[in-house]
């Protein structure tokens, strides 16, 4: 790199910190794949009124872009705002009408919607309950190259404030706060299209010894505690290290507050009920161990039809120019919003940006659960629970997928 070129590499509020770890500034990425990316994934839901608002946002330095999204779940009516913006212009954590305020860096972040063309606002504080949890770091590769290398952090909390949608105001009270969740990721993730090498001009890659079949995510508050888990298995239930975006087999923790103990969970066993016509679950148990070999069973409920996450930006087809929320939509920033009634699944449902007809079917779950501790002490929590579904699951009975079999995954945060 010339002198010249790192001249114009500019400098970011977050130079002033000494936190790098490079030597270059913080706007320079040691990396030139368009799949690295850095961002977030926020939940905040109540079980009662079937009110679920998902936001995120992802910078693609590699692509100088940072796009968001937010959209609110009414009982199964999707009302989603795409937001997307050149980065390098302004490093705040801003897109239009959408912003992140850090209050407490790691326990409390705002997060503002200023009234805007969708209709939708709200002003929303999330707090942690507990610390966050860094996962085990996270490599896949393919034809010897790197396609996922990255860090992800998970936390539960809850929030307060007010969110609004065509006039009507939904409280979020101090004295009964709602659910909240969050996911935090930065590195590389699996390649997307449109920007993703063109798989015919590249040697086919070897398959998988094992390919993920199952991931089960789930934030869980309880009575004194939050919890946090996920596992992935392959086709016929292997619980083992895979080879993929998400491999881990089992990690887990139990919190008992901020300055309570974290305690390891070491496994999960579960029996989960599905949707009829979809992979989307309607219920079931699951039975944790913790490191102390207490047994932990979760009994748990989805009152409400899951939130489908193709509307958000991930995939081609949900922006109306086929970009992603990794690409550039001709404006800075861009913004526009629809609204489909998921309420029925699965369905069908045209994609705006390619015209294309897919079944879809809902992957974040909202679900009530009786714990029952190993003291045998009964308590009523509630979770977000994220579940990906890919190809043969023998375990459940289901078989491969045909390419237009369902819209799965969030791959995002």
């Amino acid at each position: 790199m010339s002198e010249q070129d790192f001249e114009k590499m500019p400098l970011t509020p977050y130079d002033e910190y000494p936190v790098h770890a490079t030597a270059y500034p913080m706007s320079y990425i040691p990396a030139s794949d368009p799949a690295w990316d850095d961002g977030y994934y926020y939940g905040v839901y109540d079980l009662e009124s079937g009110v679920f608002l998902i936001n995120g946002m992802r910078i693609a330095p590699n692509s100088n872009m940072i796009g968001g999204h937010s959209s609110l779940n009414i009982n199964g009516v999707q009302r989603t705002l795409r937001l997307s913006r050149i980065w390098r212009d302004d490093f705040s954590v801003s897109i239009g009408p959408l912003r992140y305020e850090f209050i407490e860096p790691l326990r409390t972040t705002r997060m503002v919607l200023e009234p805007n063309e969708s209709g939708m606002s709200y002003d929303v504080t999330w707090r942690g309950l507990a610390p966050p949890h860094l996962s085990a770091h996270h490599r896949a590769t393919r034809n010897g190259r790197y396609t996922t290398d990255q860090s992800r952090f998970n936390q539960v909390g809850t929030a307060t404030g007010w969110i609004e949608i065509d006039g009507r105001r939904y409280e979020l009270p101090e004295n009964a706060p709602w659910g909240g969740v969050r996911d935090r990721s930065w590195g590389l993730y699996e390649s997307r299209p449109p920007l993703a090498a063109a798989a015919h001009y590249l040697p086919p890659a070897p398959p998988p010894a094992i390919p993920r079949a199952l991931r089960f995510s789930c934030f869980l508050e309880g009575d004194g505690f939050s919890s946090y888990f996920h596992l992935h298995e392959g086709p016929d239930g292997e619980n083992v290290y895979l080879n993929d975006a998400f491999g881990t087999p089992f990690e887990g923790w139990i919190n008992f507050g901020w300055d309570g103990p974290a305690l390891p969970l070491t496994a999960a066993k579960h029996q989960l009920t599905w949707r009829p016509g979809t992979r989307s679950m309607t219920g079931g148990t699951l039975t944790l161990t913790d490191a102390n070999g207490g047994k932990w069973l979760l009994d748990m409920h989805v009152p409400h039809p899951p939130h489908v996450l193709g509307q958000v930006g991930y995939h081609v087809g949900a922006w109306r120019d086929g970009g992603t929320i990794h690409t550039y939509h001709g404006a800075s920033p861009a913004l526009e919003w629809d609204e489909f009634d998921f309420s029925t699944q699965p369905c069908d449902h045209i994609f705006p940006g390619n015209g294309e007809t897919r079944k879809v079917f809902g992957v974040e779950h909202l679900a009530n659960v009786t714990v029952t501790a190993p003291n045998g002490k009964i308590s009523k929590g509630r979770a977000q629970i994220e579940i990906f579904l890919n190809g043969r699951y023998s375990p459940y009975g289901f078989e491969a997928q045909s390419v237009h079999g369902g819209l799965t995954g969030r791959g995002i945060a």
